[in-house]
């Protein structure tokens, strides 16, 4: 009985050591953690204006997306280091768009540059060691002009071919 008596006062210190340690950290804790600035992503250097005019054999065709829509290849062929995509923001959109190819696992394979209404990328460079049949997605991304607020996004699952 006798030891009993003092387990009541240390957790009671306890628990108190263990209110005023969470207090302080949230008061103090966000003040040496800094916000990571937002850069936006660069418009593309290569967009061209206008309606592509694409082979057949490229699966090229429009997506819905409901908020927006956009236009890209699904038979994604790698040659020389470059895909022809023809990545095309549709002149109705109020949205830049933005595509980044991925790997299985998530990792960037290459990207275009943000692209305004009435406008395409033909290619898109591609790593070098991307291997033929290998899958792939093509993600695009819509951000609200000016303000570059997320507009949402649409990942496709597809596989680049390479020319060997």
């Amino acid at each position: 009985m006798r030891q009993k008596k003092w387990i009541l006062p240390v957790l009671t210190v306890v628990c108190l050591a263990a209110v005023t340690g969470m207090i302080i950290a949230l008061v103090t804790g966000g003040n040496h953690i800094k916000q990571a600035e937002f850069t936006p992503p660069p418009f593309d250097a290569a967009a061209q204006t206008g309606v592509p005019v694409v082979p057949d054999s490229l699966g090229f065709g429009e997506i819905d997306a409901k908020a927006y829509k956009f236009s890209v290849c699904g038979a994604v062929q790698l040659k020389n280091g470059q895909a022809d995509i023809y990545f095309t923001n549709p002149e109705g959109n109020t949205v830049w768009l933005k595509l980044r190819v991925l790997d299985e696992s998530g990792n960037a394979l290459g990207e275009t540059g943000l692209i305004r209404p009435g406008e395409y990328v033909k290619s898109v460079t591609i790593d070098a060691s991307t291997v033929n049949d290998a899958a792939i997605r093509l993600k695009v991304m819509a951000y609200e002009p000016d303000t570059y607020y997320s507009a949402g996004s649409v990942t496709l699952k597809t596989t680049i071919k390479t020319d060997s």
